[in-house]
């Protein structure tokens, strides 16, 4: 079965009291494009991530606001910043690293950090046609001149999905791959 990979660079996801308290009280999240998710857009607005050891500038904002605030990094970022996040789901930052989100001289501190996980997101009809299930960890085959397998990589389904595998920019530079390339999933 064929996917389509998105590739995914860091970003973070805010609650809207979080979003508030960086922008004031006043300010909303605009919208830049929307993603290839429903309902999903990065924003116009950007935040500063600071870590033990460094700081990235600029890293975007994803809405809508979440019920939890989250950072994903990559592995890369993470030395950059002097970090070790977990690799975990969305919405599991339990044990996650601590980060500092600034933005115009206000900060937050919190335990919300992490690698993503790969997956994929599928609708729930694709879902039941392809034979897979929600929480399966399935396998990815990258074609191309850097080609390989990606292992460990779950199954995320929802009626409000387009199916997309999503990988973070590590993965995407190790295989040479960009948004849009397809790949294979192989269900085993």
């Amino acid at each position: 079965m064929e996917v389509k990979f998105g590739v995914s660079a860091r970003h973070v996801h805010l609650t809207e009291e979080d979003f508030k308290y960086l922008y004031g009280a006043r300010c909303n999240i605009t919208k830049s494009r929307d993603l290839s998710q429903i309902g999903e857009f990065a924003c116009n607005e950007k935040v500063n991530l600071i870590g033990n050891t460094g700081k990235i500038e600029n890293v975007r904002i994803l809405g809508p606001f979440r019920n939890y605030t989250q950072v994903e990094i990559s592995k890369t970022d993470a030395y950059v910043l002097g970090l070790n996040p977990p690799v975990r789901d969305s919405e599991d930052l339990e044990g996650s690293e601590k980060i500092t989100i600034e933005h115009n001289g206000k900060t937050l501190i919190k335990e919300c950090c992490i690698i993503s996980m790969r997956h994929i997101h599928i609708n729930n009809n694709e879902l039941n046609k392809y034979n897979l299930r929600d929480g399966q960890i399935v396998r990815l085959k990258v074609n191309g001149i850097k080609g390989g397998i990606l292992d460990n990589v779950k199954i995320k389904a929802s009626n409000l999905y387009n199916l997309e595998a999503h990988i973070d920019l590590d993965d995407a530079n190790a295989h040479l791959l960009k948004t849009g390339d397809i790949g294979d999933i192989i269900n085993e």
